[in-house]
């Protein structure tokens, strides 16, 4: 009888075990997303600050054009 029930909880922690395992490997391409996210985050905040630093460029040559012809608005 207590063969029977030390047979059945190796099963049990084979199982425990194996489902760890899983879980483990699982954690780990999650990491891995996790971390591609967040360089693809990171590169998609430089885009975004590099566009505005150039629409910020472009609106000052516009103003110091519109200022040397005189263009104001009245």
């Amino acid at each position: 009888m207590t063969a029977d029930i030390g047979n059945l909880v190796l099963e049990h922690l084979r199982v425990i075990r194996t489902d760890i395992a899983d879980v483990k490997e699982r954690l780990g391409r999650v990491a891995l997303g996790l971390s591609t996210l967040g360089q693809q985050v990171g590169a998609l905040t430089t885009a975004v600050y590099s566009g505005r630093s150039e629409l910020d460029d472009f609106r000052r040559r516009i103003e110091r054009i519109e200022r040397r012809l005189e263009l104001g608005d009245t």
